[in-house]
């Protein structure tokens, strides 16, 4: 009789647990594919946690004039702004898969997108809607958790990159997303700088043919 008070007190911190895991789950899914009216917050927070990231990898794509710029898992949008403002003459284009994003980004980018100067896309990263070496530069900033296992996502990069451009790359190492409770196998691949390197190798990228921002912190 004794046991049943203590019984019941295990079964409700594992009801608990429980919830709490479902939680994070239902935010790495947000953060993996952001939808409705928590996806366009998810999304805001996102940009601003990606803030930092996202001008590194700005940076190393030493934009050029009248280049062809494409970024897969755009967001809210802010890394598309950030790109158009700093090049000239430039064509700037993006894929998400999440329609919140694509509105949220849209807007964010009115005159550019009406002007016809950006052009953003709804849907998969594979296939993408260009022909082979179709841009300059690819943006992939905190976004390769999300893609496919069969490398079919990167080897679309690859084939719209043209020959000579660059793609950046910015994830998180494991073993700091291991330490993070929404960042689940169920909606995030994981990299070192060994897995990363095989992912790119795969879809035909060479080392000299990318950078790539590996933070360990």
């Amino acid at each position: 009789m004794k046991s049943r008070p203590i019984e019941s007190r295990i079964g409700n911190t594992r009801s608990r647990l429980g919830v709490i895991d479902r939680m994070w789950h239902a935010l790495g899914s947000q953060l993996r594919n952001p939808t409705g009216a928590v996806g366009s917050i998810v999304g805001w927070l996102m940009a601003l946690v990606n803030d930092e990231p996202n001008r590194l990898a700005i940076d190393a794509l030493d934009l050029g004039p009248g280049e062809r710029v494409l970024e897969l898992g755009f967001g809210p949008g802010w890394s598309l702004r950030t790109i158009a403002a700093r090049t000239r003459g430039a064509r700037v284009y993006g894929v998400d898969q999440s329609a919140r994003m694509l509105q949220q980004a849209t807007r964010m980018n009115e005159v550019a997108v009406s002007s016809g100067r950006m052009v953003l896309v709804q849907g998969p990263f594979n296939p993408l809607p260009w022909i082979d070496e179709t841009f300059d530069k690819v943006l992939l900033a905190n976004v390769v958790y999300f893609f496919d296992s069969d490398s079919r996502d990167i080897s679309e990069v690859y084939r719209v990159l043209r020959s000579g451009g660059r793609v950046v790359i910015y994830v998180t190492s494991r073993d700091t997303m291991q330490k993070w409770p929404f960042a689940g196998p169920d909606t995030h691949r994981t990299f070192d700088a060994h897995d990363l390197a095989s992912l790119l190798e795969n879809a035909g990228f060479r080392a000299s043919d990318f950078l790539s921002y590996l933070d360990i912190e």
